[in-house]
């Protein structure tokens, strides 16, 4: 595919401050630009409509006592936005191949972004230690997991990245933005926000770093251990119609953190500095198509969502 940059790509110069940023977005010839933009909208579409039923099933149906569903509806509606950060400004950066954004949008972007994929991680840690008490102490999960101590665990996951951003958020701020105004990716992400400052970025680096490392590995190193405890208990069941039903509680779950934790390894850990092409495809992947498949991991052997989907639509027909 030949690469084409835009004339006004070329034209930007260097500021003594920026106000405004340029979004290359994906660098392409103008022929593919439209079958790209339809191609990533009819996927937000898909994504947000499918998250979306998800939330509105829990809502109406008797889902809504189950904390797993409550707690899944609340991961959809994090994904929703999440891609809603993303997807819009990129189609439009993508139709103008590459456009101005003022810093500010582009900094609240950062901010927004940032919370709302750190509560991603966060809920499903949370949804993992739901399987953890589901399988491990059944006799005791409906006194444990009660609708009380749910809301608390959600709460204190969008508290705990609404925390952890506005901290990296507030030291990032502090930077004086000199540099070239360029950010060759098709959003405001970390590395390319950092890379505009012509301040000693060194000691924010690690800070940074830190909470990046808390905001990931921290609820990674949380499902690891509640899934050790799991497949202990799984071993220990003696039928294998209940092994099987065991592992059918955390198939999807596990199947949402694999394709969460390795398009974020990939995007975040694996450096990137000098693969800009790839490192963009790998983000489209965890933006633009895990939010679409995560829902379809839930559904497809999911009984409890396929009867609410059945009811609810029984109910529409009949009136």
């Amino acid at each position: 595919m030949e690469e084409y940059i835009p004339q006004q790509f070329l034209e930007v110069q260097n500021k003594s401050s920026i106000d405004n940023v340029f979004i290359v977005g994906l660098t392409i010839h103008q022929s593919y630009r439209l079958a790209l933009f339809c191609l990533f909208m009819v996927t937000y579409s898909l994504t947000f409509s499918c998250n979306f039923l998800i939330i509105l099933l829990v809502s109406i149906s008797k889902l809504s006592a189950s904390p797993m569903y409550v707690l899944l509806s609340n991961l959809s509606l994090s994904e929703i936005l999440v891609t809603t950060t993303v997807v819009p400004p990129m189609l439009h950066i993508l139709l103008r191949n590459g456009t101005y954004f003022s810093l500010i949008g582009c900094l609240t972007q950062f901010f927004l972004f940032g919370v709302f994929l750190v509560t991603e991680s966060f809920l499903l840690s949370a949804m993992s230690y739901d399987r953890f008490l589901a399988i491990c102490k059944p006799l005791h999960y409906t006194m444990i997991m009660g609708p009380r101590l749910c809301i608390c665990l959600i709460l204190v996951c969008w508290a705990m990245s609404t925390l952890l951003i506005s901290i990296g958020f507030t030291v990032v701020t502090s930077l004086n933005f000199c540099r070239d105004n360029i950010i060759d990716h098709f959003y405001c992400d970390l590395i390319p926000v950092m890379k505009m400052s012509c301040s000693d970025t060194s000691s924010i680096e690690m800070v940074v770093s830190s909470l990046t490392s808390a905001a990931s590995m921290f609820p990674l190193l949380l499902i690891i251990s509640t899934y050790v405890f799991i497949i202990r208990a799984i071993t220990r069941i003696s039928s294998s119609k209940g092994k099987e039903k065991a592992f059918s509680i955390c198939s999807s779950h596990l199947g949402v953190v694999s394709t969460n934790y390795v398009t974020m390894i990939l995007v975040y850990v694996i450096p990137s500095g000098h693969f800009v092409i790839m490192n963009k495809i790998v983000s489209l992947l965890y933006i633009v198509i895990t939010p679409l498949v995560n829902p379809f991991i839930y559904t497809l052997r999911n009984q409890e969502i396929n009867a609410a989907i059945r009811q609810t639509l029984s109910s529409i027909s009949r009136t």
